[in-house]
């Protein structure tokens, strides 16, 4: 029975500046360094033992996995493409502030964050869900019971959990906020409602 760990990556520059991340790549600010090693401290409270970690390859996410996996004494994680998070197309670099604006009315509300659901040149949900069950597929192949940690980002950790536990995708972008440093368990033994294990006080966008 493999168990994945789905980790959004703690704060960084775009993050504090409400900008649109996308396919930016700009480094942790101290409090995502904070936040990284606080996580890393409630894995190793937890006794959870990690086998193998992965990351995004942008910097925030590799970070934050590199942070984790230093504190918990094993192998740094190891950048699949594949874990990157969406791209955002147009929308790449814009205030966060400005989504409705741009983009009414294919949007959708949740209570800390507006979506954007199309954008030039922006990935889609339903590709990002292909591409989340492509990702799931790899590991899964690969890692047979054991503990893998996924250092990611927020778009494309909700398209994993979506597509591990078979969700509706837009019920999914309303039902929880997944902020810095917050932790998404997939598992055999976890139902969809019990996924959502580590939070933060500190909500990012």
């Amino acid at each position: 029975m493999t168990k994945i760990y789905i980790v959004r990556h703690g704060q960084n520059k775009d993050n504090a500046n409400g900008i649109l991340n996308g396919h930016r790549d700009l480094p942790l600010t101290q409090l995502g360094i904070d936040q990284a090693k606080e996580l890393a401290q409630s894995i190793k409270e937890a006794d959870i033992h990690i086998d193998k970690a992965y990351s995004s390859p942008l910097q925030r996410a590799y970070q934050t996995g590199e942070i984790i996996t230093d504190h918990l004494g094993i192998n740094q994680p190891e950048k699949l493409d594949i874990l990157i998070e969406r791209d955002f197309g147009i929308m790449t670099g814009k205030l966060i502030k400005d989504i409705e604006k741009l983009c009414a009315p294919n949007i959708i509300k949740a209570d800390i964050i507006t979506y954007f659901i199309t954008a030039e040149w922006a990935e889609t949900f339903p590709q990002l869900i292909e591409r989340a069950q492509k990702a799931l597929t790899y590991i899964e192949e690969k890692h047979s019971n054991e503990n893998i940690l996924i250092a990611t980002h927020g778009d494309f950790g909700k398209m994993l959990y979506t597509a591990y536990y078979n969700l509706d995708r837009k019920e999914v972008l309303v039902k929880f906020h997944f902020g810095n440093s917050e932790v998404l368990l997939l598992s055999p033994e976890t139902t969809a409602n019990q996924a959502h294990i580590f939070h933060t006080k500190q909500y990012n966008h």
